[in-house]
């Protein structure tokens, strides 16, 4: 019995009038017009031949070695296809998200990783997978002129790194673009902070100024930090900030150029750095010893 016969004899209609009748055998009709099969023809499923997941694995292994990363990935998804939910499938997942990473397919490796994560969160490779991610943000960042939020982004997810699996082999590494990153934010914030300075808008450089303070103390741009900082705060006429910011930068880095140019700035306007307990600085400096 052909497979529209088969459906016509699940029904049986009442000759309740010409039109009723017309209307109950138009889309059988319609439907007979385009069956594919009133020829004779018979449908044959494709049959693919079973493929051995180590075969696989191994074909993406070889792929990545000879750099053709766009058949890696083809071999790993195509084992997690053929053998979902696997140890075959796992590997194959961490080895796409490592593959998609070393073509600079940065957004796909971060989105492979984050499903190796969210099925085998406590997985040993996990780490690994971790670490792709945040690698991913990590090789894409911009200058300090431009948007930070790739770094910002890396900045936490090698955060985790170190925080969830402080020895693994990744942690150190991690450990070091942190510092890295950290330096790229406040360098950002600097950046747009001198802006502002040139500008004349002194409330707003300060609030730039603040964050390098408050959140940045152990980068490399804290010294030009409190140095802006006391030029902005004389200018504004609030003294007694700008000789906090001059002192704590003197006590901290008595050897540096900027703290003996902030240093002359102050005794050319007849004051010297002193510092305030009261002041923000002197609280965040409290909080957070830079040696």
């Amino acid at each position: 019995m052909t497979p529209i016969s088969s459906y016509r004899s699940q029904f049986r209609f009442r000759m309740v009038g010409p039109l009723l009748v017309a209307l109950a055998i138009a889309p059988l009709a319609a439907c007979d017009s385009m069956n594919p099969f009133d020829k004779g023809e018979v449908y044959k499923p494709e049959i693919k031949p079973d493929i051995p997941a180590e075969k696989l694995y191994n074909d993406g292994l070889a792929a990545i070695d000879a750099h053709d990363y766009e058949k890696a990935t083809k071999s790993f998804k195509d084992l997690n296809s053929i053998y979902p939910y696997t140890q075959w499938s796992k590997k194959a997942l961490l080895m796409e998200t490592f593959s998609h990473y070393s073509s600079k397919e940065f957004e796909e490796a971060e989105a492979s990783g984050k499903r190796f994560l969210q099925l085998y969160p406590a997985d040993a490779e996990a780490a690994y997978a971790a670490y792709l991610i945040a690698s991913s943000y990590y090789d894409v960042v911009l200058d300090v002129s431009r948007d930070q939020e790739r770094a910002e982004k890396a900045l936490v997810a090698f955060v985790e790194v170190v925080q969830r699996w402080p020895k693994s082999d990744y942690a150190a590494d991690a450990k070091t673009k942190i510092g890295g990153l950290r330096d790229q934010l406040a360098g950002h914030e600097m950046d747009i902070g001198r802006y502002y300075l040139k500008k004349h808008n002194y409330v707003a450089a300060i609030n730039r100024f603040r964050v390098v303070v408050s959140q940045y103390q152990t980068t490399s741009q804290i010294e030009e930090a409190l140095a802006r900082l006391t030029e902005a705060y004389l200018a504004l006429g609030v003294v007694n900030e700008a000789e906090t910011a001059a002192s704590i930068l003197g006590h901290n880095f008595p050897e540096s150029q900027w703290y003996k140019d902030t240093y002359a700035l102050l005794v050319n306007k007849g004051i010297s750095p002193k510092e305030n307990d009261d002041s923000w600085i002197s609280k965040a400096f409290k909080a957070v010893k830079i040696n």
